[in-house]
């Protein structure tokens, strides 16, 4: 019998500690991880990889730096699957979603979770963008 393979998701973030836990989280539900601290080492891993779903930081070096990685990630790979996950309500008070598809449109996100999601959750969210 074939041993199938595993997924791989990229998860990008400038907080080393929210990576660590995020990356051994991840793993542990199975799925192959890479991770990038910032959008030039994203950049340089989606040159030659394609992840299977990314895992995005909203705000890094930039504002704006995980909506530039969609863009990029999607110009290359339009089916792959990205999760924005980010604190940005909780920082700013302001609000993103991917609700409607003008939203889907401009973020290019396939989805935007709030920092703190219970793993449980985000297993079920990335079994789901991923047709498991």
């Amino acid at each position: 019998m074939l041993k199938k393979e595993k997924k791989t998701i990229l998860i990008v973030d400038d907080d080393i500690d929210y990576l660590f836990q995020m990356k051994a989280a991840v793993q542990d539900m199975g799925f192959e991880v890479i991770t990038a601290e910032t959008q030039k080492e994203a950049e340089a891993i989606i040159e030659k990889t394609r992840p299977d779903l990314a895992i995005l930081d909203l705000m890094m070096e930039n504002q704006d730096t995980g909506f530039i990685l969609c863009h990029k990630i999607k110009d290359k790979y339009p089916k792959v699957p990205i999760i924005i996950a980010s604190a940005v309500t909780a920082e700013t008070g302001m609000l993103f979603d991917v609700t409607t598809q003008e939203e889907q449109d401009w973020i290019k996100a396939d989805l935007f979770l709030d920092k703190g999601i219970r793993m449980d959750q985000l297993h079920k969210e990335i079994n789901k963008l991923l047709k498991i």
